[in-house]
């Protein structure tokens, strides 16, 4: 089949990239020379896919997940250190490389340096009338359920954790009920390989073949997130190719909810108004460094079980896999405790949104920035509300998503590897008090005029010194970041990634826990538990002690390159 497009209309002008890693300075020059050849005098928004690598120093580079041998600052640090200033609003998701302590400090969202924004975890933001949904992190089933319990200081599998995406995150995105614009992953969905033109990527990347089939490509919560949100755009990166696709969501009955997402199935029709985004079509870009790629396939370490036996994953007439015959354990990784065996009972959903409507989500992956790379397209997007606004916009809060935060504050447990999770209630359990807390934005946020997010960046961490080089020694710090606490305040909620002097280095002196892997228990505790309070039911202990972790079943191949 022919490789399908993307429909661009006039609307929203947004630049997207693939993979960062670090490496801004071409990226930005390139859509200048983009935008000279479109005859645009510059972009609303730039969008960047993940590995964005936000290292304002030399000890940032401890908190990738990286050998040592391939450390290199980058250029981010001259954005975070004021020396250059972002020339076009940049929007960023994490992926699996990472200066993770510092996007531990905006982990509800925040700014990273003037004009780039990191989407945190997951997030949901404005851009004038475009609405932006955001999943930070790659899928490891084995994880997907944990807490998010990684705390400076790191061990070797924190370092490899604590950017894997889990339950809570998703399950905060999947409240959502109305319409939004563009969905960001950095790993592909699961079964997008088999939207597009797969015979062409295979041919391209033929290690992925096998694993398409087996059903073990992509991440399991981006498919169900995409399935439940719809976007007209979904746009990802990770595996270093670009890749259009189109995913065709099935006809809704809204009096049914679905709980799972659709296995791959046949490739879909492109559209008849088309960009053309063919493989094989290059962009000049300036010199970037890093011309060899590295492999670094750091989450080797498990190799995830197959959807099926071989019998249940022969591919159909076309190439795709027919439907799996049984259900995976990455599928019941997605959903609620209560779908656990033995356990029989079931979480009360509510129809599918009546607000979501779009049909058809176009998808589109892109490649690292590097010489004769297609990591870069400009595209015009035209909101699925569409309303006035003027150039230049400002990022701004979003209603729906500040309420399900509020609703879901208590719920976040940070530090402590023993802590439990709370079990999915299902939206019939959330909903009501979704929309309670609604009104609560409504009077209290958007009445007084506060759903701007403030630019208000800080420098935390000690700028980069050239002179010292990026080779040193000691362990990055942890820091309290002006904006957590700020949004944290905001919304009336605690603050969990806040911690006193002393208790950081309590946390220091004890170093990190011990490494076991993945499957392992034990270690020493640290810390203790801080306790974040708004009065009333929303009060809530953080728990921050280290004790050791426990593991599960899951895919372990990463598409970790650098």
């Amino acid at each position: 089949m022919a490789s399908p497009t993307l429909q661009e209309v006039q609307g929203l002008r947004i630049a997207v990239e693939g993979c960062g890693h670090g490496t801004l300075h071409a990226i930005y020059a390139s859509i200048k020379k983009s935008c000279e050849l479109k005859g645009w005098d510059g972009v609303d928004l730039l969008i960047i896919g993940g590995d964005f690598q936000a290292v304002r120093n030399a000890l940032d580079l401890k908190g990738v997940s990286m050998p040592e041998k391939y450390y290199e600052m980058g250029d981010f640090h001259e954005y975070y250190s004021g020396a250059r200033i972002a020339p076009y609003l940049t929007v960023f998701i994490g992926g699996n490389h990472e200066a993770s302590n510092y996007m531990w400090e905006l982990f509800y969202g925040g700014w990273a340096a003037p004009n780039i924004y990191y989407m945190g975890a997951a997030n949901v933001v404005r851009l004038g009338p475009l609405r932006i949904a955001g999943l930070s992190g790659i899928w490891k089933g084995y994880n997907y359920k944990k807490p998010h319990y990684e705390r400076l200081p790191y061990n070797g599998s924190d370092l490899r954790s604590i950017y894997h995406v889990r339950n809570l995150d998703t399950r905060k995105l999947l409240q959502i009920r109305t319409q939004v614009d563009i969905g960001l992953s950095h790993d592909w969905p699961r079964s997008m390989e088999w939207k597009g033109n797969f015979r062409q990527l295979f041919r391209f990347k033929p290690d992925w073949e096998q694993e398409a089939k087996d059903g073990t490509l992509g991440s399991v919560a981006a498919t169900t997130v995409l399935e439940r949100l719809r976007p007209s755009y979904w746009f990802s990166a990770h595996m270093h190719a670009k890749y259009a696709a189109v995913w065709e969501h099935e006809l809704v009955n809204t009096t049914v909810a679905s709980e799972l997402p659709t296995p791959a199935t046949q490739a879909t029709t492109k559209n008849d108004a088309e960009i053309d985004l063919d493989m094989d079509e290059p962009i000049t870009v300036p010199a970037a460094k890093n011309d060899a790629e590295i492999d670094l396939d750091l989450d080797d370490d498990v190799v995830e079980p197959p959807v099926s036996d071989a019998a249940a994953t022969r591919a159909n007439l076309n190439g795709a896999p027919s439907k799996p015959e049984i259900i995976t354990q990455d599928m019941r990784n997605i959903l609620p405790d209560s779908f656990a065996r033995p356990s029989t009972q079931s979480v009360a959903t509510l129809p599918f949104p009546a607000d979501i409507t779009n049909t058809t989500t176009q998808f589109l992956a892109l490649d690292k920035c590097l010489p004769n790379r297609n990591f870069l397209q400009l595209l015009e997007i035209t909101p699925h509300s569409p309303s006035g606004f003027e150039r230049p916009l400002a990022l701004e809060y979003d209603q729906e998503w500040l309420a399900i935060t509020r609703v879901f504050a208590d719920d976040l447990k940070v530090g402590d590897p023993d802590a439990q999770v709370p079990p999915d209630r299902g939206d019939v359990f959330y909903r009501p008090l979704i929309e309670k807390e609604m009104e609560w934005v409504e009077e209290n946020l958007i009445k007084e005029g506060r759903m701007r997010i403030p630019e208000d960046f800080e420098q935390t961490a000690p700028v980069y010194d050239a002179a010292l080089g990026f080779r040193v020694d000691g362990q990055p710090q942890e820091y309290t970041n002006p904006h957590t606490r700020q949004f944290c305040e905001l919304l009336q909620i605690p603050n969990p990634f806040h911690a006193s002097d002393e208790e950081r280095t309590r946390m220091i002196e004890a170093g990190p826990r011990e490494d076991e892997g993945r499957g392992g228990r034990g270690g020493h505790s640290r810390g203790g538990h801080r306790g974040g309070h708004r009065g009333g039911h929303r009060g809530g202990h953080r728990g921050r002690g280290r004790g050791g972790g426990s593991g599960g079943g899951g895919r372990g191949r990463s598409r970790g390159r650098w």
